[in-house]
């Protein structure tokens, strides 16, 4: 049975949209894209590329999908972990409207994503990574199917944007694991699934 852990990139005030870019998904006005990109040094390079190394499969969502499917399979360098474990390794992909998937190794999964998922993990080993994939990742932390959150917060406050944590989401505990921060301020903190919280009074 594999894991499923979700490396998500999150400012200060939660969002998570368009890390990577102006054009990277400008979905309801945003005009904050690429706000990650000026903290990318030396250590969150080697960070990432540290994350790279552990999956046996990925899960991505649709929309993030089609950024890496865009990118990507045009970038297959053997001595690029990162591009060298996406293209070579499994992909399946949460989606209620593509019909198709170019990418090598893809497989869509169209029926009832959390029943999906939850087969996913029992028919796999080792580790399977979701990056980005907000939506889904919600979804999936709401059925309890997120085992390890690797959060990187950024030191930004946009004050717009989609949310990882938006309200309504399932109350859940976590337990810290890891924790770090990059020369240029990132905190990389890693936090395992613990039940529910528990609350008491000062």
């Amino acid at each position: 049975m594999a894991t499923l852990s979700l490396t998500q990139f999150l400012t200060l005030d939660g969002v998570h949209q368009a890390p990577g870019g102006p054009q990277e998904d400008p979905t309801g006005g945003f005009e904050h894209g690429g706000w990650s990109v000026p903290f990318g040094d030396e250590d969150f390079g080697q960070y990432m590329n540290e994350v790279f190394t552990r999956p046996t499969a990925f899960l991505l969502g649709r929309r993030t999908y089609e950024i890496f499917a865009s990118y990507w399979p045009q970038h297959d360098d053997p001595d690029d972990p990162i591009a060298s474990k996406l293209n070579a390794l499994p992909k399946y992909v949460a989606t209620t409207t593509l019909d198709s998937a170019d990418w090598t190794g893809t497989t869509l999964l169209r029926g009832d994503v959390v029943k999906e998922v939850a087969d996913l993990k029992e028919s796999v080993d080792g580790e399977i990574q979701m990056h980005g994939s907000g939506g889904l990742a919600r979804t999936l932390l709401d059925h309890d199917l997120i085992d390890t959150l690797h959060l990187l917060v950024f030191p930004v406050v946009l004050g717009t944007g989609r949310r990882l944590f938006s309200d309504g989401v399932r109350p859940a505990a976590f337990r810290n694991t890891a924790s770090s921060t990059t020369g240029s301020g990132v905190a990389l903190l890693t936090y395992e699934r613990a039940g529910r919280p528990e609350y008491g009074s000062y």
